[in-house]
């Protein structure tokens, strides 16, 4: 996989285009004025990358500001400029003779920030970039979410029926009371000598009646749009980016959820104006489809390690099922009468099989978490299983706790325990066992303290990236 990629965020003020790694780092980056006619905004564009490109780049990320149609690479509409109509991917791949990937502008920022930034570890996001226009873009499951075809239109939510004419053709978006130009309308309507909203929040904080006005006009509008994404997608987060995400999410600090069903998590963006260039790289790695692949999260660690409470929080996080060793078993205990260890562990071993037929029989596409102490088999049966389930992708999380740790939890949950599970005679057994346990290793593997609570976004981020990596 190459190292290295361009990015290029045009946004209504300026072009940024940056020389980006496959970790999100900045090599490079320059910033230009956005010209108002788009055949010289394609100029600039192929003027900026060729300033870049360097040896090894070979696909370009550009975020464009208005709706994409992903499938067919085509710019369907935009605001402040409108790339629409004038086939710009093939324009720039004849000049620039590189391939082109185009996203939504704010999708763009959305991948950095998932990735790299404020929202890294979460798998449902919504995001809006705050710039001279509102951008939105949607994550589900990890992945930027496009509908039919242009999904997470977020700054053109109506707040106001009879409101400001917007770009778009309707009236009232929160975009037209909410962006940077609307802010700036609000301050010259209320007389304010502020040239920032910097300036603005001073003033506020200085009892200004007028300047608290001008930041309870801007931000009270976006609190309703919050408030009915949180009604409509329910995020684990929402996302504040753009030049204004960190002052409009200060701004909201005022105004609470309007009801207590919808309080959405709502923290500003970190990765600031780079997000989107950053995005727009980042694009380019993840450009092999991996959506028809079949994947497994290996949730592995000797008895009373925490995997099974792991497997369900990673689950509850992602909406991939669990299949689990002792689901399976347990509910056989409890009607077979007078199970011995020996029959136990055979009865494992069938449940074992069973886990891998089920995955075998699953479409590609699905993701499946599995929850066992896979060294109760050899690896060998393992790669076996791995293989015949047509399993693309392996993410092995290695429960981890010293043996004293594990005997002390075991003895603990002994009256729990259905007949056929060993009894307090397997506590040294185990304290042993944990100490000298070792990972499976037939994938990515991701030691996790259980003597601690799971960083959960740590373990998500993490997943996705091995599950991402071409």
């Amino acid at each position: 996989m190459p190292e290295i990629a361009i990015g290029v965020d045009i946004g209504g003020t300026n072009i940024r285009a940056a020389l980006v790694s496959s970790r999100g780092e900045l090599l490079r980056k320059l910033s230009e004025q956005t010209p108002t006619d788009p055949l010289q905004v394609v100029e600039r564009v192929k003027a900026m990358v060729t300033q870049l490109d360097v040896t090894g780049v070979a696909v370009i990320g550009v975020g464009i500001p208005g709706r994409v149609d992903i499938a067919n690479r085509a710019v369907l509409s935009g605001g402040i400029v409108n790339l629409a109509g004038i086939d710009f991917a093939d324009r720039l791949e004849t000049g620039l003779g590189k391939k082109i990937v185009l996203e939504n502008d704010c999708s763009m920022a959305l991948m950095a920030e998932m990735s790299i930034g404020a929202a890294r570890g979460y798998q449902s996001v919504a995001m809006l970039t705050i710039g001279t226009g509102i951008g939105g873009a949607v994550a589900n499951n990890g992945r930027i979410y496009h509908g039919h075809m242009a999904a997470g239109q977020l700054g053109h939510i109506s707040v106001l029926e009879d409101g400001p004419l917007c770009a778009c053709g309707r009236r009232g978006c929160v975009e037209t009371f909410s962006s940077g130009t609307a802010l700036r309308r609000h301050i010259k309507a209320a007389g304010l000598p502020a040239m920032s909203v910097c300036e603005v929040f001073e003033m506020a904080s200085s009892g200004n009646a007028a300047a608290r006005a001008v930041l309870h006009a801007w931000a009270s509008p976006l609190r309703m749009a919050l408030d009915n994404i949180a009604a409509t997608m329910d995020p684990e987060i929402i996302i504040l980016g753009g030049g204004l995400g960190s002052d409009a999410a200060r701004a909201l600090g005022d105004l609470p959820a309007m009801a207590p069903w919808f309080r959405p998590t709502i923290v500003p963006a970190i990765l600031g104006d780079d997000a989107g260039v950053i995005g727009a790289g980042l694009s380019t790695f993840s450009d092999a489809d991996t959506s028809a692949e079949k994947r497994v999260v290996l949730v592995n660690g000797v008895p009373a390690s925490g995997k099974s409470r792991l497997a369900k929080m990673l689950s509850q996080r992602t909406g991939w099922p669990v299949l689990s060793l002792d689901g399976i078993k347990n509910p056989f205990l409890e009607h077979i009468g007078g199970v011995d260890r020996d029959f136990n562990r055979t009865l494992g071993k069938a449940s074992y099989q069973a886990i891998w037929s089920f995955i075998r029989e699953a479409p590609a596409g699905s993701t499946f978490i599995v929850d066992a102490w896979f060294g109760f088999q050899p690896k060998a049966v393992l790669d076996t299983y791995l293989k015949d389930a047509g399993v693309d992708r392996v993410a092995e999380l290695w429960c981890k706790v010293p043996g004293v740790v594990a005997g002390e939890r075991y003895a603990s949950r002994l009256k729990n325990r259905l007949p056929g599970h060993p009894g307090a005679e397997y506590v040294p057994e185990l304290v042993a066992l944990a100490d000298r346990a070792e990972p499976m290793g037939c994938g990515a593997v991701m030691t996790v303290d259980q003597t601690k609570e799971p960083d959960m976004a740590d373990v998500t981020g993490w997943i996705s990236k091995v599950f991402e990596r071409a």
